[in-house]
């Protein structure tokens, strides 16, 4: 599609068209902290602030976030990004609309008619429902789930954590109980609070982030009787955010507070969706993978989902103009997380930024595995009982040889990845787009081409997540037109990593890989 249709149902609805000077913001709501960017036409990121918010692991297992640190995170990084705009000469009113991009599956509650939250947010990579969700994986029609909203039963999606809320913490069941409790995904939260809470009611997501709570149906982007009633939720109890498009200019309300007051939300994607769109992912056959605290690659088929039969998750890429596209996604529970882990955890190195230094002290990893597993392994595995596990230690093992390790296990669930997208889609990939932290690192992405066997290539600007956000509240208020008008967008300084080994010692890699996956299995059962 060169051209995007009529952003509403009503053929005479006026194109808009936005002034020539006009630049869009974009809250980058991640898992371990938020930024404010400010994009230009040309999709150049001209001003941003940053702020890490704290992260609470109260049992292993766990993970949680503050509902409200969140909101207030977003709030000081928009005063510190436009600050820092206007100092450059440019006027806070030259930003047209703001954009949202978000964590995804991480769950809050709150009371509808008070707006407060409930509880901590709980974090998509959070495993305590882990029995719950065993229960329910032996329940009558459990297999039937994933053909309805594309999602398999596990620890991933949102349904599980609310479920554990209603079942564990007494002020959200008895929310519940009285009609009061609302759910919703971090973009929903953030919308309802920007908008100024219960005063405004401004409650609604779009599919990118309604496609993995399991209550979604995937093919009709609606909420899904089968499937609440499969959950058991009394809808009458519960309330659940409209699911509008993920670009319009009305829908998602507009800033109540702070120096960018009265500016319309005008587009939200989750953050994988957001860097497909960022990458300009928009034909099928496109994919690209970030590499964030998990590692996430989405794959473009077009405006019909593909259910997977390969370990892999159908989702809802965005929604501009009425005409859903979707995407095949392989998720990687633990990714720049592991880096982080050796700097906080094992105190291997200072900052994530010098683990390919560690790595290059030696010219391998020495014989070592490492299955990041902390959070069991997601796609293409699925096994909820495995855990992290080094294999291959000996009296010569080094730290370079763990953070060699370290770096390649992300590697090897990216191959694991493609492998069964390849088998899902008919066709493998010819080149892999990639984002995010950890590609910062040559020495990652050199290893990643080597044992995919083809190439990658890193764009200049990483920012693709955020740019994607940009984009679809851009294309709401006419800031750009069409698609054809992004393809001049972040090509200058692209680098491409070609693979150096052959196809016989990348197998045998991969296969030493495949064996520690099965070896670290069954660790959780106990």
């Amino acid at each position: 599609m060169s051209v995007l249709s009529d952003k509403s149902d009503n053929s005479d609805s006026p194109v808009l068209v936005a002034p020539h000077d006009s630049y869009v913001g974009s809250i980058d709501q991640g898992t371990t902290s938020t930024r404010f960017l400010i994009f230009n036409r040309e999709g150049e990121p001209v001003a941003s602030h940053q702020i890490e918010f704290k992260q609470y692991y109260p049992h292993p297992g766990w993970h949680e976030h503050d509902p409200l640190e969140i909101i207030t995170s977003i709030e000081d990084c928009i005063e510190g990004a436009v600050k820092t705009f206007e100092t450059q000469g440019h006027s806070a009113r030259s930003i047209k609309a703001v954009g949202i991009t978000n964590q995804r599956e991480t769950t809050v509650v709150w009371d509808n008619e008070t707006g407060e939250p409930l509880y901590n947010a709980i974090v998509w990579t959070d495993t305590r429902h882990q029995n719950l969700v065993r229960k329910l994986k032996a329940r009558l029609g459990a297999d039937k789930l994933q053909d309805l909203c594309g999602l398999p039963l596990s620890t991933y999606p949102s349904v599980g954590k609310l479920l554990w809320m209603i079942e564990n913490v007494p002020k959200v069941s008895e929310a519940y109980e009285k009609g009061r409790l609302a759910f919703g995904t971090v973009d929903a939260w953030v919308v309802y609070r920007l908008n100024g809470g219960p005063k405004a009611n401004v409650f609604v997501t779009d599919p990118s982030n309604a496609s993995r709570s399991m209550f979604m149906n995937i093919h009709t982007l609606k909420y899904d009787e089968q499937l609440l009633d499969f959950f058991r939720f009394d809808m009458a109890k519960l309330k659940l955010p409209k699911i509008v498009r993920s670009s319009d200019s009305k829908a998602y309300g507009t800033l109540t507070t702070g120096i960018l007051k009265g500016i319309p939300i005008a587009g939200c994607l989750g953050d994988q969706s957001a860097a497909l769109v960022g990458q300009k992912g928009f034909s099928p056959g496109r994919a690209k993978n970030t590499y964030g605290t998990g590692c996430f690659l989405l794959y473009h088929v077009g405006d019909k989902p593909v259910i997977s039969t390969h370990g892999l998750l159908t989702t809802v890429a965005y929604d501009f103009d009425g005409r859903p596209q979707y995407a095949l996604e392989g998720s990687i529970a633990v990714a720049g997380s592991s880096v982080k882990f050796l700097q906080n955890n094992f105190g291997f190195i200072n900052s994530s930024s010098e683990i390919s230094v560690l790595a290059e002290t030696v010219e391998d990893n020495g014989g070592v595995t490492f299955v990041t597993a902390f959070s069991g392994l997601f796609a293409p595995y699925w096994y909820d009982d495995a855990r992290g596990t080094i294999f291959g230690i000996t009296a010569y093992t080094q730290k370079g040889h763990v953070a060699r390790a370290t770096l390649e296990a992300t590697c090897f669930q990216t191959k694991a990845i493609l492998d069964a997208m390849a088998k899902d889609s008919g066709r493998p990939l010819a080149e892999l787009a990639v984002d995010g932290g950890m590609t910062n690192s040559d020495l990652c992405m050199q290893t990643q081409a080597d044992l995919i066997g083809i190439p990658v290539e890193r764009p200049r600007m990483l920012e693709t997540t955020a740019l994607g956000a940009a984009i679809a509240a851009g294309f709401a208020i006419g800031v750009w037109q069409s698609f054809d008008e992004l393809k001049s967008v972040n090509i200058a300084g692209v680098k491409t990593f070609e693979p150096k080994i052959n196809k016989e010692e990348r197998e045998k890699r991969f296969g030493r890989w495949e064996k520690a996956v099965q070896m670290c299995r069954g660790w959780a059962n106990e």
